[in-house]
């Protein structure tokens, strides 16, 4: 707008200096033609303006205010601000993730009384197969696996007469079951348990019997249930999986003191043969006698192991477990 004003005002000025010009060439051609007011000739002096020297003035005049060469440049557009209002809407409230839903582990277990004071232990978990346990019993504890299609089915020797038998998962998961077992007051039980193949063992040699004859009862020989019924002897039981990583295990050996043939005494000791598992170190165990009358002793058992050298040896320690001493019926 200011431009326009400039380019008017230029004209203006153009035209006013065109008008003055006209009039001081026409006045001054006038009043040499036709001479001033008084009517006579205008002086010779005045002949040196002539209208040429008036129009050089006229385009001496050099405009400033605008070029007409060149078109008006139109002011450049601002650039244009869309203003956008911000969303009023609230932020999603964060997803939590789902729940894992562990499935309960429904696990049925079962004890029963069988013959010569054992109890038959049996347990179906089916979502826990193949898995290793710990079972409790009166202090006894050993380890097993279950089978394939989570089960177990093993016999036990009774250490009380209100049997209970605590089986126990890795997970926490676990299962409880209870007999009664009234004949066990018939029978004399010694127990020895340890953890890993440290080798012990349990000879029991009845009535005089020398190694490797009859009536010598570990586990290479381990007698038979049937013989405690009718009162023979006594035989060997083992608990636990050998197989499963750092088993506890436990060895058993029951006695028929009420229905025993003969009297006599038992010789009881504790062995453990040099092998390659546990030669050169310090092993332990501990051992358990249960009475007739039901009272139990406990001993802790740590010995040194002869050095891998010695393997095939047997280290006997006859003074940790007592004798039994058996009288007819």
């Amino acid at each position: 707008m200011v431009r326009m004003k400039e380019i008017a005002t230029a004209v203006g000025t153009l035209g006013c200096a065109v008008g003055i010009g006209f009039v001081m060439q026409n006045s001054e051609s006038a009043a040499h033609r036709y001479g001033d007011a008084s009517g006579k000739p205008k002086a010779a002096a005045a002949k040196n303006i002539t209208s040429s020297s008036a129009l050089l003035e006229v385009e001496a005049i050099t405009l400033t205010s605008a070029e007409f060469e060149k078109d008006a440049e139109a002011p450049a557009e601002e650039p244009i601000v869309t203003q956008v209002a911000a969303t009023q809407d609230e932020l999603p409230d964060p997803v939590e993730p789902e729940a894992v839903i562990v499935p309960v582990c429904d696990m049925v277990a079962h004890a029963r009384p069988v013959a010569a004071a054992m109890v038959n232990v049996t347990l179906e978990a089916a979502c826990l197969p193949n898995e290793r346990l710990t079972i409790h019993h009166n202090g006894m504890i050993f380890t097993q696996v279950t089978s394939g299609t989570g089960q177990l089915d093993i016999t036990v020797p009774a250490l009380s007469e209100d049997a209970v038998f605590i089986m126990a998962f890795s997970n926490g998961e676990g299962a409880v079951a209870q007999t009664a077992v009234e004949d066990l007051n018939d029978f004399n039980r010694v127990v020895v348990q340890w953890k890993g193949h440290s080798g012990f063992e349990i000879h029991a040699r009845e009535f005089g019997a020398a190694y490797g004859e009859a009536g010598h009862i570990w586990q290479g020989a381990p007698g038979s249930v049937a013989d405690a019924i009718t009162g023979q002897g006594g035989f060997i039981s083992r608990q636990g999986d050998m197989t499963s990583a750092d088993p506890l295990l436990a060895e058993v050996y029951s006695f028929p003191t009420s229905a025993a043939n003969r009297a006599g005494d038992v010789a009881l000791s504790v062995e453990a043969q040099v092998n390659t598992a546990n030669c050169g170190l310090e092993i332990e165990a501990q051992t358990m006698q249960v009475s007739s009358a039901g009272a139990i002793k406990t001993k802790n058992l740590t010995m040194s192991v002869p050095d891998c050298d010695a393997i095939g040896d047997f280290l006997v320690l006859n003074n940790l477990l007592q004798d039994l001493k058996v009288a007819a019926k």
